[in-house]
């Protein structure tokens, strides 16, 4: 006992007095084990020394001072290891599977767990309930901190996030839906990313998937019809070859969908009268997708390995079908009515090229990526509209407008790690170049045609460390971004748009346990750069009142955020607070004052102002019964110019979330979920009334798990509407109602040949500028 005690005084006081042992755990395919246990013993007697934990890459650091010892290698799943090893050794460990022969048995799914780990809140799917709900996307909704808010799914606190699997960057979000979630090992919600991730990213979602097995030909094919007013399908064929250290993968989907939408507002607007227009909008449209994605890996042996993926999206086919009607009034007087009826289409064709390589040398580990993207927009817009006056004069015209945008995209990512001072040391650089090129027309000259074009370098370089001091973990990062931004209007270059950034965005956490409550603390600067679309100078029109345009003049968005998370037992908490500068606000505007009906829908910037974020989550486990409630605050303090004077949307907005998992005999698992939020402020928009859904599914498995089938239900009530009321500054605000299209019923059909999933290791580059375009 004394030895144990007085080494661990030296490691922590004095630890640059002993050698350092460095290594890396891999599994039989030469992948990384994270949190494996490697113990340090002694010889001959076996005596505990010292240990440590792998990181998510595999790799671990020692200091001891023992000269010869025993390695103790562990991790669940795989068969123990022991080692002699010499101080000061580089080791490279290899763990072998464990494999028992079973009989036939039923394996019933725990609820899953969601513990503080590093960085991240950590919510176990393997085994759990959570394997049978579909997709990722139907895991992602369920997870405590993650909801769905309608027009996509938000990190509570922080927003929108990104995703990565495994560690590679998900560039387009129905990889999401493609990816079944009997292959998920767990999720990672991270809230306050680190330095290693774009100043721009409020939140990142990692999602690991489960080890792959066997070789050989595999395949799994998932086919969904679902019914919503009308029907759609698609069809999904996922294939993988594995021999050796060889991984050949592809993927083949189509999908035929079907999307409607109801939009009601009313619009007041202050000038030298008060005009008010009142708008129904009836939304419907159809869509088919074709994607194609082929790529391979190659693994020469423990150091190295690399791999390419090319990757082809086409969308052939798109009508959209609207129908608005509106009234105008004049100080309370009946003004004209309108009737516009137009049919849109829109194709485009989208090639992405990635390529990795990973390897080791000495103790530092590299990662290299590149990224090109290369695509092509079509679209065009035929409007008819009808025009009755008061006055009994009666009008109609076409108005016809064609669109045509391009892209190209290039980026390349190097990241260095190795160990450090007992710690893990890592650092990186990357660079992205864009060019976007729209061209506007309307043959009416109602709108003025236009050809605008941006031309970005983007160039950043970090540095992190991460250390272990007993219990407790740090780590401290540092980023630097450099933007060159160039704006050209009708082939002329605008000095007043075209900016270039310089910034520095720091970035700290710490995880510690008190007892059994795990808690982690987070700082964070970060960047929010507006999309290519929100700096357009284009006027693109809508219909007779309305037109859409962007801000060249918008300036990014700068937050200083500060987090906490707090897990115990089925029990978990987090809480946020942001200081916002330069918010950017969806607005409305004038046209212009000769004809004041005319709406200019755009963007500004907002003045500084701070949110309040707190969440708490309850998951226990009742007999067959697995309830989970997450219930959650979100306040700002903000105050907005209005036509009754500047007023305070300070009103917090409440969220709540019960979603419910039920054994029934048989072997069916039912899952209900319901949502609610309450009336409250979220930027320049007030919520005016309650909204909330009923979701379910059922979940039934045959042939030992190779065939599934779910049938889902969203919605059940059509009760999912929203109303709210956009301020838009000194003159107009805006009454709105939704009626999205979110009651559908859906039955997928899943079925799994020898599934081997890909190894591909790459990590993306210059994922901002992607997400932007």
């Amino acid at each position: 006992m004394k030895r144990i005690i007085l080494s661990c005084i030296l490691l922590s006081v004095l630890s640059y007095t002993s050698a350092q042992t460095i290594g890396k755990v891999t599994d039989e395919q030469n992948h990384p084990l994270a949190f494996a246990n490697i113990v340090v013993m002694s010889l001959p007697d076996s005596t505990f020394v010292t240990g440590t934990v792998s990181s998510e890459d595999g790799n671990f650091s020692l200091n001891t001072d023992i000269i010869d010892g025993l390695l103790k290698v562990s991790c669940i799943g795989y068969t123990t290891l022991y080692k002699e090893f010499r101080q000061g050794e580089s080791l490279v460990l290899n763990l072998k599977s464990e494999s028992q022969q079973l009989g036939e048995v039923v394996v019933k799914g725990d609820l899953p767990k969601t513990r503080v780990k590093g960085d991240a809140m950590v919510t176990e799917v393997k085994n759990s309930k959570l394997s049978y709900a579909g997709t990722a996307n139907d895991v992602l909704r369920r997870l405590p901190g993650v909801a769905d808010v309608g027009n996509g799914l938000q990190v509570l606190g922080r927003g929108t996030p990104e995703y990565y699997i495994n560690g590679r960057k998900v560039r387009d979000l129905s990889e999401l839906d493609q990816l079944s979630s009997t292959s998920i090992r767990n999720v990672e919600v991270v809230m306050n990313p680190g330095a290693r991730y774009d100043a721009s990213v409020k939140a990142v979602i990692r999602i690991n998937t489960q080890k792959p097995a066997g070789e050989g030909f595999g395949f799994d094919n998932r086919l969904m019809g679902d019914y919503n007013k009308k029907a759609g399908w698609l069809d999904q064929f996922n294939f993988n070859y594995r021999k050796n250290n060889f991984d050949l993968f592809g993927l083949l989907f189509y999908s035929d969908s079907y999307y409607w939408k109801t939009h009601q507002a009313v619009q007041d607007t202050y000038l030298d009268k008060h005009w008010k227009q009142e708008s129904l909008t009836d939304v419907e449209s159809r869509s088919r997708t074709l994607t194609g994605r082929l790529g391979m890996n190659y693994v020469f042996n423990n150091n190295h390995s690399l791999g390419a993926y090319y990757r082809i999206a086409r969308q052939p086919y798109y009508k959209n079908y609207m129908d608005v009607y509106t009234d105008v009034f004049s100080d309370g007087k009946e003004y004209e009515s309108s009737d516009n009826s137009s049919v849109g289409s829109n194709d485009y064709t989208k090639h992405t090229l990635d390529l990795y390589y990973n390897g080791n040398a000495g103790n530092w580990q590299f990662d290299v990526d590149g990224n090109a993207i290369w695509q092509t927009t079509d679209a065009n817009n035929l409007a008819n509209e009808q025009i009755n006056a008061m006055d009994g004069t009666n009008s109609a015209r076409n108005v016809t407008t064609y669109s045509d945008t391009e892209y190209e995209f290039y980026a390349a990512k190097v990241v260095l790690s190795r160990p450090l001072w007992g710690g893990n040391f890592s650092v990186g650089a990357e660079y992205g170049y864009m060019s976007r090129n729209m061209d506007y027309r309307n043959p009416e000259g109602i709108i003025s045609d236009s050809k605008d074009e941006i031309n970005e370098n983007n160039a950043s370089a970090y540095a992190e460390y991460s250390k272990a001091f007993g219990k407790v973990n740090a780590q401290l990062g540092v980023r630097y971004e450099y933007d060159d931004f160039d704006y050209y209007v009708n082939d002329e270059h605008q000095k007043d748009q075209s900016k270039v950034y310089h910034n520095v965005f720091p970035s700290a956490s710490i995880f510690f346990p008190l007892g059994k409550t795990q808690i982690m603390l987070q700082y964070r600067s970060e960047i929010q750069r507006p999309r290519y679309s929100q700096l357009s100078s284009q006027v693109a029109y809508i219909n007779r009142y309305t037109y859409e345009g962007g801000n060249p003049l918008l300036r990014p968005v700068m937050t200083n955020s500060l987090n906490l998370g707090v897990s115990y037992r089925w029990l978990s908490g987090r809480a946020g607070y942001q200081h916002v500068k330069d918010d950017i606000f969806n607005t409305s505007y004038p046209y212009s004052s000769e004809d004041p009906t005319i709406a200019l829908i755009s963007q500004n910037n907002s003045p500084a102002y701070d949110m309040l974020f707190v969440a708490v989550t309850a998951a226990p486990t009742i007999g067959k019964w697995s309830p989970s409630w997450t219930a959650s605050l979100n306040k700002q303090w903000l105050e907005v110019e209005s036509p009754e004077g500047n007023i305070n949307l300070n009103k917090p907005l409440f969220m709540l979330n019960w979603d419910n998992s039920l054994e029934l005999p048989m072997g069916f698992l039912l899952n209900m979920g319901v949502r609610w939020m309450s009336t409250g402020d979220m930027q320049n928009t007030r919520l005016d009334e309650q909204s909330w859904s009923v979701n379910g599914s059922l979940h039934k498995s045959i042939m030992n798990g190779r065939m599934s089938f779910l049938l889902q239900a969203n919605d059940i009530f059509n009760t999912q509407k929203q109303y709210g009321t956009l301020y838009s500054g000194k003159v107009r605000t805006i009454k709105m109602y939704n009626d999205p299209n979110a009651r559908s019923v859906s039955l997928t059909v899943r079925y799994k040949f020898n599934t081997t999933r890909s190894k591909y290791k790459g990590i993306g580059a210059g994922d901002n500028q992607k997400s932007r375009m």
